[in-house]
């Protein structure tokens, strides 16, 4: 049994340190997998203070991926240790596996990567339809405070950089966009298209080589003023 247990924990959670499986429970509908941390103790989330004197302990039913069309949820026994720092506000505290579980989350980490991937491809609407077929009922908010979640990719400095005006609205309050010539990928909204605003853009960015532009005189006296303070050309 104890061999079939540490099976079940390699293939249930393999990357995950110091949780153990204790017992899986299947029904037509769901997998239910036991499971506790195996830790000696956690780090109060304010202080970061170290303790190992638990308090109480209770369970906690994270959802995790669908497995054969089956729901699976972890009924994952969670400890409530002491903070040890008297100056901490925290009287106690609630264990978070890396990896697993955060604070007020109703699905693992796992589950929550997957639902943003998801979100990431298709959106609110079309990806909350997409988790349904493969057995998660979410909502198309709930996708997008996901996706909102995200931090923002990590970007290359643009080398070119096309400048333009932008409106909403024609001959209402018009901005300008920036926009990265070769990945033609939208860099920044700038809240007008004064000269001014724009030089203080390109001189935060020292990568630029090249700037594009249309001959609107704004963005001409811009791209001058940068490229005789010291930018490359325009």
């Amino acid at each position: 049994m104890e061999e079939t247990l540490l099976r079940l924990e390699e293939l249930l959670v393999p990357s995950i340190a110091d949780v153990a499986v204790l017992s899986v429970d299947v029904n037509d509908e769901t997998i239910s997998i036991g499971s506790r941390s195996t830790a000696a103790g956690a780090a109060c989330p304010d202080c970061g203070s170290r303790s190992s004197r638990i308090h109480s302990s209770y369970l906690r039913f994270p959802a995790d991926v669908p497995s054969a069309g089956r729901r699976v949820v972890l009924c994952l026994r969670v400890r409530r240790f002491f903070c040890p720092d008297d100056s901490c506000g925290r009287r106690t505290f609630a264990e978070q596996m890396s990896g697993l579980t955060r604070r007020h989350s109703r699905w693992t980490e796992r589950l929550r990567s997957t639902l943003a991937a998801v979100g990431l491809a298709l959106a609110g609407r079309a990806g909350a339809r997409m988790a349904r077929v493969f057995g998660v009922s979410v909502s198309r908010s709930a996708v997008l405070r996901l996706l909102d979640a995200l931090p923002d990719p990590e970007t290359p400095a643009p080398r070119v950089v096309g400048v333009d005006e932008y409106a909403m609205r024609k001959g209402h309050v018009y901005e300008t966009v920036l926009v990265d010539v070769e990945t033609r990928r939208p860099i920044d909204l700038l809240p007008n298209r004064e000269a001014s605003t724009l030089v203080k853009w390109l001189a935060k960015c020292p990568g630029i080589e090249v700037v594009c532009r249309d001959r609107a005189p704004f963005f001409a006296e811009g791209a001058t003023a940068w490229g005789t303070s010291g930018g490359p050309g325009c």
